[in-house]
């Protein structure tokens, strides 16, 4: 799985009919740190993140298992969106304070 945050959504007016009536959302991948980290994705969105989340995205075969995505043509999903994690007992991030306590 990927750690990454939403950035905004994306907009397809022409696209494969499997597709259709998904919400696609464009996403970057975070550190340790929840700063920008990695790639760029646009992912369906299975679990109704919005922007500025930090979520969790599964890649490749396994986004096409879930009940929004199956048999569909996608390669990234959102399938979780994160509360809290804590890294060696401490929490690193909480989403109700909304930032990385350091």
């Amino acid at each position: 799985m990927i750690l990454a945050q939403v950035l905004g959504t994306v907009v397809s007016t022409r696209k494969d009919s499997g597709l259709s009536g998904l919400k696609l959302m464009l996403a970057r991948e975070v550190d340790g740190k929840f700063q920008p980290a990695g790639n760029y994705v646009v992912a369906v969105d299975a679990v109704g993140a919005g922007t500025g989340e930090i979520v969790l995205i599964a890649a490749g075969s396994s986004a096409r298992l879930t009940e929004v995505t199956k048999d569909r043509p996608v390669d990234h999903v959102i399938c979780g969106i994160v509360d809290e994690v804590e890294v060696n007992g401490r929490e690193s991030y909480s989403k109700r304070a909304g930032v990385t306590p350091s």
